[in-house]
């Protein structure tokens, strides 16, 4: 089971800069505004370029797991101490895509980014196991209303 938020824009003179810049405001609305950003390249179908997005981690850059850290000497479960988190795919839509959908690729670009909803939500609340989304159990959810 798998579900996933995904986002596009399709404009004139879109860019990649545009891409970046929406996925940030995203992050740092969703998370914090002290949040960093960082794009990875990568390969995804019907994109070019396409990238990772890691975030810096939200869970060892915090007060309290910093001084955990500090005084158990125990690493960050969520990043290993490695700083960052990759949370979502992205690109640019390529111009055969739009082609195939009628859409001038020679005057129109795009963008695209696609996340999965329970890894941010793992993130936001600070859930540790996945398979908690898929027990059923009411009470788990209830927490969040």
């Amino acid at each position: 089971m798998f579900h996933q938020i995904e986002g596009f824009a399709i404009d004139k003179d879109i860019n990649f800069s545009h891409l970046k810049g929406v996925l940030l405001h995203l992050v740092q609305e969703f998370f914090s505004s002290d949040v960093k950003l960082r794009l990875r390249p990568h390969f995804f179908p019907f994109t070019e370029p396409s990238a990772e997005v890691d975030i810096s981690c939200i869970i060892c850059q915090t007060p309290n797991s910093e001084l955990r850290t500090k005084n158990s000497g125990s690493k960050c479960s969520v990043c290993k101490d490695k700083g960052w988190l990759e949370i979502l795919g992205c690109g640019m839509i390529h111009p055969n895509v739009l082609e195939a959908c009628e859409i001038d690729s020679k005057q129109y670009k795009g963008f695209a980014f696609g996340m999965g909803v329970e890894r941010i939500a793992m993130l936001k609340y600070g859930i540790n196991d996945i398979r908690l989304f898929y027990e059923n159990d009411v009470r788990f959810l209830d927490q969040f209303t």
